[in-house]
């Protein structure tokens, strides 16, 4: 069965000083997520469904974000981290900014769909 997208939430994050593209990309899930409280995760859990979090985050320097660190922030779900070129390093300072875009899709087995 296909997982079914629920909920998209997108949020920012900036490492003021030291351009640290993982700072800035945990910032960014966590601003994205901050912003939520989703009670119909607890019945797909109940049900024996799976919710799937996929992230997105957007950054400079796609190979300096360390993908486990950024999967932390996420404290439900099994949990997939992507990065890619995006974001924005300023050329006035040491600031770098991630973006995040998160997709949470529910996925149901044949009986627990019943």
């Amino acid at each position: 069965m296909s997982a079914k997208p629920c909920v998209l939430e997108f949020g920012m994050g900036v490492d003021v000083h030291g351009r640290d593209a993982t700072k800035a990309a945990c910032r960014a899930v966590s601003d994205a997520i901050r912003h939520s409280s989703l009670p119909l995760f607890q019945e797909v859990r109940e049900r024996g469904g799976r919710m799937l979090v996929d992230v997105t985050i957007g950054v400079p320097d796609p190979s300096s974000v360390k993908l486990d660190v950024v999967r932390q922030e996420l404290p439900h779900g099994e949990v997939t981290v992507h990065a890619v070129d995006g974001g924005l390093r300023s050329p006035t300072s040491d600031t770098l900014i991630a973006c995040a875009a998160i997709t949470v899709s529910v996925e149901y087995s044949q009986d627990s769909a019943r």
